[in-house]
């Protein structure tokens, strides 16, 4: 997971594959990152093209800007915290809500290496994906390693989650989650 050449070759091809799937699809992305600092966004611009399908992204790291940019709601932040599935997907929604995206991701966590709780180790973190259509999905992941891996895999895992929703067409509704 480190600052590899196959590494980045990798999340440049993931990207690329959802800037596929999204065009595809006449959809626009919008992102909403905390932990990750605007990774996933520098992640898809590096596709070339990608203003046919990236429509913007938010760098939400204090409960703030969760609150001004996004919508979060404040009661959600005080009783679940930032690292929650609550507040990721408030984080999603507001991505979709203040943008002209149909489809939407949100990343919150603790990449360390401090701020770990028993609760809430560093290296979790909840990923929430929104579309157009209200359907919203969330998943909580537990990554290993250093700040740069943990913030490393949550981009991943947020692009290949995306692409997956797509691939089974939960962007047009049938979302469990």
């Amino acid at each position: 997971m480190d600052n590899h050449p196959l590494a980045e070759r990798a999340l440049f091809e993931l990207a690329e594959q959802v800037g596929a799937a999204l065009k595809i699809r006449a959809m626009r992305l919008a992102t909403a990152e905390s932990c990750t600092g605007g990774w996933v966004g520098e992640a898809v611009t590096a596709v070339p093209g990608s203003s046919d399908w990236f429509d913007r992204g938010f760098i939400t790291y204090s409960n703030e800007a969760k609150r001004e940019m996004l919508g979060v709601a404040a009661a959600t932040l005080e009783q679940h915290g930032a690292v929650s599935e609550p507040t990721v997907r408030e984080m999603a929604s507001g991505a979709l809500n203040n943008s002209r995206a149909q489809a939407a991701l949100a990343i919150s966590g603790i990449a360390g290496p401090g701020g770990g709780t028993a609760e809430k180790p560093v290296g979790t973190v909840w990923i929430a994906w929104a579309f157009a259509n209200g359907a919203v999905a969330s998943e909580k992941r537990v990554f290993a390693g250093d700040r740069r891996e943990v913030r490393q895999q949550a981009v991943e895992r947020a692009l290949q989650g995306l692409l997956e929703c797509l691939e089974r067409g939960r962007d047009e509704g049938g979302m469990k989650h």
